[in-house]
């Protein structure tokens, strides 16, 4: 399977690169491979066209993008839990932003 790309998007990408890592440590203990990134909302139109990422996840202080971007791009786009978010819970997080890339894929040529 070819790794997979996701994107976090939080106000400033501060607090999302803690979760970056623990998402990454969750990905490695699991076998599986995938590239994980943040950046801040200001830069995640210039991320995107760069990165090409499977899948877009918000943080939830900036839900309120999600309209806009699900409207913008064709990949599928998905904010954090709330709890997970604050409890830092990577495994969790890495779960959904996997789920999503799976439903977003289907009835698509891969």
């Amino acid at each position: 399977m070819a790794e997979k790309k996701i994107m976090l998007v939080c106000a400033a990408g501060m607090s999302t690169s803690m979760l970056v890592a623990r998402m990454q440590k969750a990905a490695e203990k699991d076998g599986i491979e995938v590239n994980i990134f943040a950046t801040a909302a200001s830069d995640a139109d210039n991320k995107l066209a760069e990165e090409k990422p499977d899948v877009l996840v918000l943080g939830p202080q900036v839900r309120y993008l999600e309209g806009q971007f699900k409207k913008d791009l064709d990949i599928p786009v998905d904010v954090i839990n709330m709890q997970d978010y604050g409890l830092m819970n990577g495994e969790k997080v890495l779960k959904a932003s996997l789920k999503a890339i799976a439903d977003g894929k289907q009835g698509e040529e891969a």
